[in-house]
């Protein structure tokens, strides 16, 4: 609820078997302990921050990444809302080399039936930190309610063009499919994911290897 300034402040923790980012496997594997913070105004605009564990040895970036994000979202028409915004990603005990990039993102959400279907689109500009070009993510995520019931299923399928690939030809889709269970504030999770990679660049799967990840998260 928002307060008397138009504000409204919130809150989210969550345990995950594997932190998987566009399909890529940014945890080693391990569990991962992730939250954040936001501050919304009833305008739309708001800002936020979103913290989650990595692991050290086989990622590089050092133990933590760090993300902090701004923009606006809402209705632009019936049944459609948008969500614009930039956001940078900080690695704040990464050790010597540039790792922090910045990306901009937008989103359409509307209703098709009993599915709730976005669409979107993130891109990173050139920086040092992307070996000196530029990385370009489109995605589409679908969720269908089951009536009567506190079960979501989810579907996912992204396409990644530029740096942040394990493909020679820095090209690759990633994909996922699974389900929620929210009980009050606390949602349960399991979803399938996977993404391309090729041997060359990432021997044995260490990154893209299938996996089934599990989660428990709160927003408060």
């Amino acid at each position: 609820m928002a307060d008397e300034s138009g504000l409204e402040f919130s809150a989210n923790v969550a345990l995950v078997s594997e932190y998987r980012f566009r399909g890529v496997d940014l945890s080693g594997g391990e569990i991962a302990i992730q939250g954040g913070f936001d501050v919304a105004h009833d305008s739309g605009f708001y800002v936020g921050t979103w913290a989650s564990s990595l692991d050290e040895q086989t990622v590089g970036y050092g133990s933590t990444e760090l993300d902090l994000y701004g923009g606006w979202g809402g209705a632009i028409a019936e049944g459609v809302s948008a969500d614009i915004g930039l956001i940078g990603y900080l690695y704040p005990d990464a050790g010597p080399g540039d790792f922090d990039y910045v990306e901009v993102y937008g989103s359409l959400t509307g209703e098709l039936g009993p599915a709730s279907v976005t669409g979107g689109i993130a891109y990173a500009p050139d920086q040092d930190s992307l070996g000196g070009s530029d990385n370009l993510y489109l995605y589409t995520d679908v969720a269908v309610g089951i009536p009567d019931t506190p079960v979501t299923l989810n579907g996912h399928l992204g396409y990644t063009d530029g740096f942040l690939t394990f493909t020679t030809d820095s090209e690759a889709l990633d994909w996922s499919i699974g389900a929620d269970f929210v009980t009050g504030p606390v949602t349960f999770s399991l979803a399938y994911v996977g993404v391309e990679g090729d041997a060359l660049i990432d021997p044995g799967g260490t990154f893209t290897d299938d996996a089934v990840v599990a989660s428990v998260s709160a927003s408060f």
